[in-house]
């Protein structure tokens, strides 16, 4: 068995912290430690400027999750319940795949919307030696206990040390943020494969510039040496 989908080493911090190095050497500017605690509107309603503390910082857009704006500018969207799990063995029938992915569909678990389940060890330094980490989401269809609504993919993994549940609402934009400069994403949703994430990055790009993204681009990947 051979996973076809990426995942960083050292897990999903790394793209942050890609994307701060670029934006570093780009003239990007950084403002460490600061809560963003308003965002700030001119009389035409366009936003101008966040505010965090006593500091305020100035653009001409801003991009970010539904969590940093207004309620009235997003809506809800559903719920999204997810079980972080720590194995001490691998999960079983993958073979000798430390990192893999399991689609259940929805139709063979009496649901609408499928089951993920994403595995992980060592190989991708998110856990230490002979402990697997293993993530079970789906979308909540509005049972009485939503963290049951994962057992499908829970039976899977054989005996669990240690589990963590959590229900998270999920919210999406509510205009494409021309009118007012904020361009809001959507909220992770269930899937573990990231398409959907890519995909919300591309509409957001599209909404931006108004240009679809040239993926053509030069793959090589800059390294701390080519600065």
């Amino acid at each position: 068995m051979h996973p076809r989908y990426l995942y960083p080493v050292y897990g999903l911090g790394g793209l942050p912290e890609s994307f701060s190095r670029l934006a570093a050497i780009n003239g990007g500017i950084f403002m460490l430690n600061r809560t963003v605690d308003e965002i700030l509107f001119d009389a035409d309603g366009k936003a101008w400027g966040i505010r965090g503390g006593n500091e305020v910082a100035k653009a001409s857009i801003f991009v970010g999750d539904p969590s940093y704006f207004p309620s009235e500018m997003v809506q809800a969207t559903g719920q999204v319940v997810r079980s972080i799990c720590f194995l001490d063995h691998p999960v079983p029938n993958v073979g000798d795949c430390g990192s893999a992915q399991i689609i259940i569909p929805g139709s063979q678990c009496g649901r609408t919307n499928d089951v993920y389940v994403s595995i992980m060890d060592k190989q991708l330094e998110v856990v230490p030696p002979n402990i697997t980490l293993a993530m079970v989401s789906t979308k909540v269809e509005g049972h009485q206990n939503p963290v049951a609504e994962v057992d499908a993919g829970i039976e899977l993994l054989g005996p669990i040390l240690h589990r963590f549940d959590s229900v998270s609402d999920t919210f999406g934009p509510v205009g494409d943020g021309l009118d007012n400069k904020c361009f809001i994403s959507k909220s992770y949703d269930e899937s573990s494969h990231f398409k959907t994430a890519a995909d919300d990055v591309l509409d957001l790009y599209f909404r931006i510039t108004g240009q679809e993204l040239d993926m053509s681009i030069d793959p090589h990947v800059p390294q701390p040496g080519d600065y």
